[in-house]
């Protein structure tokens, strides 16, 4: 892979790290209890820790990945 896509898949990797965030952000507030009606406090903590592990398993994949990406863009030889 050439070290320019390699960098730049890297940086993408990040960028999709950034846009779990603001999605788990957009769930929580959406799953906020209101007192009009709606989801109750429990379900709502339910929701935030199952939803919050997701995020963070799909957040490391793609740092271990950008890592990867980016010392190939350096030019670092990888085992396999």
């Amino acid at each position: 892979m050439p070290p320019r896509i390699a960098r730049l898949a890297a940086y993408g990797a990040f960028g999709a790290s950034a846009l779990f965030l603001a999605i788990y952000a957009l769930i929580a507030i959406a799953s906020l209890p209101r007192s009009t009606g709606g989801i109750d406090g429990t379900l709502a903590a339910v929701t935030w820790i199952s939803v919050g592990f997701a995020v963070l398993g799909l957040i490391g994949v793609h740092v271990v990945i950008a890592r990867g990406l980016l010392a190939i863009a350096r030019g670092e030889r990888r085992a396999v």
